[in-house]
């Protein structure tokens, strides 16, 4: 790929065939930062190399070393960490942090995989390669499934709501709220790359899915709620490439990427040979499966033509009776790494939080200064700009930009004029980038 190589392959397997699980305290340590920053190599280079149509190694890398379930396990261990001890982290009396670089590396991490996992999923071999842990990434999706339906389109608060008068904690837990939107978007992407494989499946996958899970059903509820939609002043808006989006009048009618998603992933749990056995219409899923007719327009079809056949899938439920739930006692087998991963750690969240206060977020100015200075290092965001598939939008205006914030490298703007009226929401949102430059 040239200039635009982040990795030599043999850099790549080396950093691949490293990758291990750690325990929840040893989370934001030397060992597991050096491991999150080759995980955000890895991502980068995953996203280049699709990106740019070449063949992809890192995916390659992961099935031949067997280290998607090791991800997996990472993913929801770091779930577990953001669940059950960053919140008695903030409690500690003790911890008064002016810096939260290396939190929010933590914070950050479930956000790094997940991505990673979105990339590659998109190959059934990836899927396959997850054996089991597939069951436990299937249990991740739906919680994450759970927290959009429970989200309310278009509540969000403003960025100086967001950003008024905070502690460094307080901006962090903000940022680790909105990270969670994106989080669970890229999750329901994983989730519909997992119903791409019905027919390679196991038994008790398919079952979590369609009768533990009934994703069906929850997924009617995604497009009823629309949670990546919103009316902002009157427009209409799409969350899109990590943020809101106003739509024109004119691609009103046209599917975005989520819907597309949601509807691929329904078709899939409906109407592929392996879910139409084993998945039972009871009087509540028939009741929330005929939503969808009000949804199939010709417009929707025309976009999506495959569509015509849940279209008359729906046209013969509605005509046939329910079946009662099934009642069979089915021997199979259950996701286990959230449950060990609680049981290894029940009672210890105070203990992992004070020993982290200790050893591991009390970090000398020099440690943060390396630390920082090796994030740098990492995200070379100059070589995922050259083959961006668009150019970025202005903050204020939404017009083409070609000039960056200097001190967050995230927000862009037209002009200066535009970046001085923007500066009022967006000053505050510089902070925790602010807080890594002065750590360098």
């Amino acid at each position: 790929m040239g200039d635009l190589e982040l990795l030599l392959p043999g850099e790549a397997e080396v950093l691949v065939q490293g990758l291990h699980s750690f325990q929840l305290r040893e989370m934001g340590s030397e060992g597991w930062s050096k491991q999150h920053e080759n995980l955000e190599k890895l991502n980068m280079q995953a996203i280049l190399d699709a990106t740019v149509s070449q063949a992809e190694p890192i995916q390659e890398l992961l099935v031949t070393h067997g280290k998607i379930p090791t991800l997996v396990e990472e993913l929801i261990a770091v779930e577990m960490w953001k669940q059950k001890v960053f919140p008695v982290l903030c409690r500690l009396e003790d911890f008064k942090p002016q810096n939260t670089f290396p939190i929010y590396m933590v914070v950050h991490h479930e956000a790094s995989i997940i991505n990673l996992l979105e990339t590659v999923f998109f190959h059934k071999e990836v899927c396959e390669s997850a054996d089991d842990t597939v069951l436990d990434l299937v249990d991740y999706c739906h919680r994450k499934l759970i927290l959009l339906v429970a989200r309310k389109g278009g509540g969000d608060l403003s960025e100086e709501e967001r950003f008024q008068d905070s502690t460094p904690m307080q901006e962090l837990q903000k940022q680790a709220e909105m990270m969670e939107f994106e989080i669970s978007l890229k999750a329901l992407s994983v989730l519909r790359y997992i119903t791409d494989c019905m027919d390679s499946l196991s038994l008790s996958t398919l079952n979590r899915m369609l009768t533990t899970h009934n994703l069906p059903c929850l997924l009617v509820e995604l497009l009823e709620h629309s949670p990546w939609s919103r009316r902002e002043g009157g427009k209409l808006q799409h969350f899109e490439s990590g943020r809101w989006q106003t739509v024109a009048p004119s691609e009103h009618q046209k599917l975005n990427k989520l819907d597309g998603q949601v509807w691929i992933a329904l078709y899939n749990l409906l109407l592929s040979p392996e879910a139409r056995t084993r998945y039972c219409l009871t009087n509540f899923a028939k009741g929330q499966l005929l939503k969808l007719q009000a949804f199939l327009t010709d417009t929707l079809l025309d976009q999506l033509p495959n569509l015509a056949d849940l279209k008359s899938f729906l046209a013969h439920l509605a005509l046939v009776e329910t079946q009662p739930p099934k009642k069979d006692l089915v021997l199979e087998q259950i996701p286990e790494i959230w449950d060990r991963l609680e049981r290894e750690n029940k009672g210890k969240w105070q203990a992992i939080a004070k020993h982290q206060l200790q050893h591991v977020f009390s970090l000398s100015e020099k440690d943060l200064r390396q630390q920082a200075q090796r994030w740098a290092e990492t995200y070379r965001l100059d070589v995922l700009e050259a083959v961006a598939p668009e150019r970025p939008r202005c903050a204020y205006c939404s017009a083409e930009a070609s000039k960056r914030c200097s001190r967050c490298q995230k927000v862009w703007y037209c002009c200066r004029e535009c970046q001085v009226k923007h500066w009022e929401k967006h000053g505050k949102t510089c902070v925790l980038a602010a807080q890594g430059d002065r750590a360098k």
